[in-house]
């Protein structure tokens, strides 16, 4: 049942009985399917509706809450007779809801839930949502009811000791005391509020005045979650991951995996880009899209398809992007459009705690489990030790003007990036290694490994060995070891030194002229330019010295002529 799916469910239900009590119930039964979009390691929670044939009865069945911690919510009444996982059977009469402010929320909520929901979702997809709401209601439930046993066994297996449901007395609920035990059993008074929804505890249903922790919209909108819950959900998810074998992958859009350019800033020399736009109808073998919708033209990077679905087996992925998520939802529908490698994790600028930033805080994973594939440095101010820095991918002209590269894009070129040694080609064999170390089976304590810890021991053997004297490079008195190449081929493990000797390896120069540089050729040294080191940090692998030979240049001052 998908999040639209259930919205429609819970508001069908509400209209036959529904009392504030239930309230926060069912908030956190619409919680916690979201969140399984997001932590696959929650499969408690689950929601199961059944449309009973007797017309005046509704029954719902709820496995403890998952984000909520199950305890609590079972409450002292009830928690003195069930046990921690018993699942729960209500049966609600047919009598007219009693209103209050909190199912006023939730009703308001449901409504903007689905608005929203179908901002995201075609006009045809609407369209046959609508059509087969009743249908599909009615056959998701056939369906669950069928499965119900399955999943008994399946819960026993994970160790989740489940009791049988409370069978319903004859005769009408009393709807007062069935509230009463509701309202002890969520335990109001001493709720610790773990999130709100639209600035009502999730919980205990509670208007919030002031809330705490991090917002996070693009689970669902108005969601807000605590500190210590954040850290609960994290706990379990890694816990989950590591039993198999996985870790988290933050991916950049633009210039990471694609790159998209406006119509309107097509060169001439691109025009022939749109009639070679491939159907949006079958985007899985596509790679150049014409999203005439969003006056948008959007290339693919060459092996992405491969990329995501081998990486796909050993990370968990999010999407993370600086554009707005509108876009980030279109261009995740190119990306993935069955929905099996990131689901709901779809992150946009909106969604971040800290403007022209991007950090960790808005992803439900540890961070000593992340990795990041990003190709702007500065947007992981806090998260540098996570970060994979990935070469840009320019396709389009527009791209290389943003830069401020005057030179022709590919498209000009009507040329492409390696599909098997280009870019994401060689960051997954880096990722397959750090993956291979991590999870190591002469490792123990996986629970306390840091995926930093290896990628700084992987790309330190890029360069392990080679000893750099850099000239013409920097200006005279530029501090050297703090400039960007110097620092780049330290963390690939080379060793810089600003005086000649015997133990020199490399000169790095842009002028074959200066006196380093003719010691080089002299001594039979490599001589080498500056991209040469850029080169080995985007591929993670030494190149080719003679791939990367060193013009002569006239000297200008202030810099390094020797």
């Amino acid at each position: 049942m998908d999040k639209a799916m259930l919205i429609r469910t819970v508001k069908k239900t509400w209209s036959v009985s529904m009392t504030a009590s239930f309230v926060p119930l069912l908030i956190s039964l619409l919680i916690s399917h979201m969140l399984r979009d997001h932590i696959p390691g929650i499969h408690k929670g689950r929601f199961y509706y059944y449309r009973s044939s007797l017309a005046s009865i509704s029954y719902f069945a709820v496995v403890v809450d998952a984000t909520s911690g199950g305890e609590q919510l079972e409450g002292s009444t009830v928690k003195s007779q069930l046990s921690r996982h018993t699942v729960r059977q209500m049966s609600l009469a047919t009598d007219s809801p009693v209103n209050s402010s909190s199912s006023d929320d939730l009703a308001a909520f449901l409504d903007a839930e689905l608005d929203s929901n179908s901002l995201g979702s075609s006009p045809e997809k609407e369209a046959e949502d609508k059509d087969e709401d009743e249908e599909s209601i009615d056959e998701e439930a056939e369906n669950e009811e069928a499965r119900d046993d399955k999943d008994l066994e399946r819960i026993k297996r994970r160790k989740t000791q489940i009791v049988e449901t409370i069978q319903e007395r004859p005769g009408p609920t009393s709807l007062g005391n069935l509230e009463e035990k509701t309202e002890v059993s969520l335990g109001m008074d001493n709720c610790p509020h773990p999130g709100s929804l639209g600035g009502m505890c999730y919980r205990c249903g509670k208007r919030l005045e002031e809330e705490s922790g991090v917002t996070f919209s693009y689970i669902c909108k108005g969601l807000r979650l605590g500190n210590d819950e954040i850290d609960r959900l994290r706990n379990t998810d890694m816990k989950h991951l590591l039993r198999h074998r996985k870790l988290y992958l933050i991916l950049d859009l633009d210039h990471t995996l694609l790159n998209s350019t406006l119509l309107l800033h097509l060169t001439p020399e691109e025009d022939y880009l749109k009639s070679q736009a491939d159907s949006l109808q079958d985007v899985s073998k596509g790679s150049l899209f014409m999203l005439a919708f969003m006056n948008m033209m959007t290339k693919l990077r060459p092996f992405v398809h491969t990329f995501l679905k081998e990486a796909s087996e050993m990370f968990e992925m999010y999407i993370y992007t600086m554009g707005d998520r509108p876009y980030a939802l279109e261009m995740a529908k190119l990306l993935d459009p069955s929905r099996e490698y990131f689901n709901a994790r779809v992150i946009s600028r909106d969604d971040g705690t800290q403007r022209h930033q991007k950090g960790l805080d808005v992803v439900l994973g540890q961070e000593s489990a992340v990795l990041i594939l990003d190709d702007t440095e500065n947007a992981w101010t806090k998260h540098r030790d996570n970060l994979i820095l990935m070469e840009r991918y320019h396709f389009f002209a527009s791209s290389c003007r943003q830069f401020g590269y005057h030179c022709q894009s590919l498209s000009q070129l009507r040329s492409d990036e390696s599909e098997l040694e280009g870019a994401l080609a060689s960051v997954l064999k880096v990722l397959k290694r750090i993956h291979n170390i991590f999870f190591d089976e002469l490792a123990n304590d996986l629970a306390g490994r840091d995926v930093r810890q290896v990628l700084k021991m992987v790309r330190g053997e890029v360069l392990k060995g080679c000893k750099l004297v850099f000239s013409h490079v920097f200006p005279t008195k530029f501090p050297a070891d703090t400039h960007y190449l110097w620092k780049m081929a330290e963390q690939l493990g080379a060793t810089c030194s600003i005086e000649l000797d015997p133990s020199v390896t490399h000169v790095v120069s842009t002028d074959a002229r200066t006196e380093k540089s003719r010691w080089a050729a002299k001594e039979a040294k490599f001589l080498v330019d500056p991209r040469w080191i850029e080169t080995a940090n985007f591929l993670w692998q030494r190149q080719p010295e003679e791939n990367f030979p060193v013009q002569q240049t006239k000297p200008e001052e202030n810099f390094h002529a020797k």
